[in-house]
């Protein structure tokens, strides 16, 4: 039973999902999942897109958090090795500041300024000038020990929207409510 009412709330989702523009067409992508990157002791939040990479790097974060160590390049970006591969969904795009990328399926990149290329979203962080950016990330420096990481209370279950601890019909029913506008806990 279990498994029938996840996957009707996954084909629900998919066929909510196919009903934004094309100009809405990455707000429409963003999940409610968070990942924290921690450079130095300061923390910024990330909200993830719902793409199968994101999803991927939110179970493997599920497990531990990730330290990467990344380098400067191009004026535009710090970037190296994840250490393992995501799946790709690349697409040519011009990454802005803030945006958190997969490079080649097993590297991220996080941009301080612009690029044009063909890569996979994973995220944005939240909330920074791109000023401010510029200093999180120790723009043009190399050897930046970064974390990545969940924050406390991330649901471990792909269709727990009211995150009890398991899928059920409450689920949907939540899902449905916030749709609607009659409900904001997702």
């Amino acid at each position: 039973m279990k498994t029938m009412i996840k996957n009707m709330l996954v084909l629900f989702v998919l066929i909510m999902s196919g009903c934004s523009s094309d100009n809405d067409e990455v707000m429409a992508q963003t999940m409610t999942q968070k990942m924290n990157i921690t450079i130095d002791g300061v923390t910024q939040s990330v909200t993830l897109l719902d793409n199968a990479a994101a999803q991927a790097l939110v179970a493997r974060l599920r497990e531990s958090p990730v330290t990467v160590t990344l380098n400067a390049s191009g004026g535009f970006e710090i970037w190296g090795s994840l250490g393992f591969s995501l799946p790709t969904n690349n697409e040519q795009i011009t990454a802005q500041p803030g945006d958190v990328i997969l490079y080649n399926g097993s590297n991220i990149c996080l941009f301080y300024g612009s690029n044009s290329w063909s890569y996979t979203r994973l995220g944005h962080i939240d909330g920074l000038t791109e000023s401010e950016l510029r200093t999180f990330l120790h723009a043009g420096e190399s050897n930046i020990k970064v974390m990545l990481w969940l924050p406390a209370g991330t649901t471990a279950l792909l269709g727990d929207v009211n995150e009890d601890g398991e899928v059920s019909i409450a689920d949907v029913t939540a899902l449905i409510d916030m749709l609607l506008g009659r409900g904001n806990k997702v």
